[in-house]
């Protein structure tokens, strides 16, 4: 691939302008505290890497791919470079995905021990990575002891005893019409499970199931882990949002008692409208930036760029308004969806533009486990989110196998491995590290100012992303075709030096005009400008 070229490891601000004789018009968004900053890397703990030869990925062998992830060197120009893993659920569970927890402390044996855990705690802070994981206590599993006791409290007919109301139920015959309910045998009452009869939902009215999740949290904060990833997050109070955003200011105040710099995002799959009022609380993922018709891949795919950045300009004011330390999390895909590699190309450069656009972006991104190699996978027939989990490709015999569910054809799979792409300048794997690599010399376009340009005579666009008394102009050109762009026309004639640009192309700047190749996008600063250090 053409076009990774960038200027310093110490550059740092980021902004995007458009067609030549437009002026830009610009809003601008406050900036946020350092901190929620981060690239973190989704791993479906079942399918990364396994190291004892059963086929199910596990915790020694996500130790194993660290230095992969993250070598702990950032000018080794080896590893991924990123700062984060969020691991899907760890816990003891029947399931392969693990969201119906049997014991919240106890590590799933299929995945290792306690000590793993702990192990890879410090294997991650060794290189200045963070470690959250995801946190499902909207529901447990029906085999939880939690819910044997609550059962027995019912069949026994005993309302004093204390788990009697640790689950949501209703007397048969009076059952909520707008939610799930299922008999529970041997009883007169039915138990709210929303997404399935074996995963009872938690009543987050009883004190002391919100003791018990509070102590679960607790447990692993105490132990070294991050923060988590919220699942299920408006399910809480499924229908009352004003009471699942209640029981979330309480339960992340709590946790930040515990650990001030925890990282906490939740999983509030709905409109940006539904998710707003979580955002006083908690970072939240931008689901509609996600997915095949998201903003994300709109915009990569040829698509007007002023729409991304003014998407991501008006997210960031809602989330501002309500939280000043609020911050966007964006992804392209994650377990739940059809991965991008199946509608964004890597021979067209769409999943090269919409990698920039969502990495060069405020906040934390959060990039899904083989999307750096082009890894796919969808539902198709089969219906099947396990084929949207398919085993890693490491090709250097790793012996982690597909989910036992999978249904998507293997002749269907990328042939890209991992050990192919580290060796090679040309591979998606390195066009991500060096992705990351500009983004981390360019701290601004994380925790800066954001100012959405709008560029109507073209359909590339930007922002520029001011902190600290530096500036950065981030220009993306998603379009097949170069773009020439006239920075005195659009009032960015004050960036006059090209730190930066990545995508298929090559970009240049002469004379104050800045030629952008297809795919490619370019980052400038004012001459003179000091370097961060």
């Amino acid at each position: 691939m053409k076009g990774l070229r960038f200027a310093s490891l110490l550059a740092s601000a980021v902004l995007c302008v458009g067609a030549a004789g437009a002026r830009a018009e610009a809003t601008e968004v406050q900036t946020t505290v350092p901190g929620n900053d981060l690239v973190f890397y989704e791993i479906f703990t079942g399918s990364f890497s396994d190291s004892d030869g059963d086929g199910e990925g596990d915790l020694k062998g996500i130790i194993n791919r660290l230095d992969y992830l993250n070598d702990g060197d950032p000018l080794s120009q080896t590893s991924l470079g990123v700062d984060g893993l969020w691991l899907t659920p760890v816990f003891l569970s029947p399931s392969y995905h693990k969201y119906d927890v049997s014991d919240y402390l106890t590590v799933d044996p299929a995945f290792g021990t306690t000590e793993d855990l702990e192990a890879l705690i410090a294997g991650c802070h060794a290189r200045g990575m963070r470690l959250i994981l995801d946190l499902p206590i909207n529901h447990t599993g029906i085999d939880h002891a939690w819910f044997r006791a609550f059962a027995g409290a019912h069949r026994a007919g005993n309302a004093e005893d204390p788990y009697y109301d640790f689950y949501v139920w209703a007397e048969n015959g009076s059952v909520p019409r707008d939610r799930t309910f299922y008999p529970l045998e041997g009883t007169d009452i039915s138990y709210e499970a929303n997404f399935s009869s074996s995963m009872p939902e938690l009543n987050f009215d009883s004190e002391a199931v919100r003791s018990a999740v509070l102590d679960v949290a607790r447990y692993y904060l105490e132990m070294g882990v991050d923060g988590f990833r919220f699942d299920a997050a408006k399910y809480i109070y499924l229908n009352d949002p004003a009471a699942s955003v209640s029981f979330w200011e309480w339960y992340t105040d709590e946790i930040y008692r515990i650990r001030p710099d925890a990282y906490l995002v939740a999983e509030v799959w709905d409109s940006d409208a539904a998710i707003q009022p979580y955002d006083g609380c908690v970072n939240c993922f931008a689901f509609s930036g996600s997915q095949a018709e998201g903003w994300i891949a709109k915009a990569a795919k040829g698509g007007n760029v002023d729409r991304f950045t003014s998407a991501v300009s008006q997210r960031l004011e809602e989330i501002r308004s309500l939280r000043p330390d609020g911050q966007l999390a964006l992804f392209i895909s994650n377990h739940d969806m059809d991965r991008a590699a199946g509608y964004l190309t890597e021979a067209s450069g769409q999943i090269q533009s919409a990698a920039n656009l969502y990495i060069l972006s405020p906040g934390s991104p959060f990039i899904y486990y083989g999307e750096e190699l082009g890894l796919k996978g969808s539902r198709g027939g089969a219906n099947s989110d396990a084929n949207r989990r398919a085993a890693m490709r490491w090709g250097d015999g790793d012996t982690v196998l597909d989910p036992s569910e999978t249904t998507y054809d293997p002749a269907n799979q990328t042939k890209n491995t991992a050990l192919d792409a580290v060796q090679s300048q040309d591979s998606l794997f390195a066009y991500y590290r060096k992705l990351l690599a500009i983004r981390r010399a360019h701290p601004e376009i994380a925790r800066g100012d954001y100012t959405a340009l709008e560029m109507p005579d073209t359909k590339a666009g930007g922002f520029i992303s001011a902190w600290q008394g530096r500036e950065t102009l981030v220009l993306h050109n998603t379009t097949k075709k170069p773009v020439t762009l006239d920075l005195a026309g659009l009032d960015l004639a004050r960036f006059t030096e090209l730190s930066a640009w990545i995508g298929t192309g090559e970009a240049a700047l002469e004379g104050g005009v800045l030629t952008l190749d297809a795919h490619t996008t370019a980052l400038l600063q004012p001459a003179g400008q000091e370097d961060l250090q």
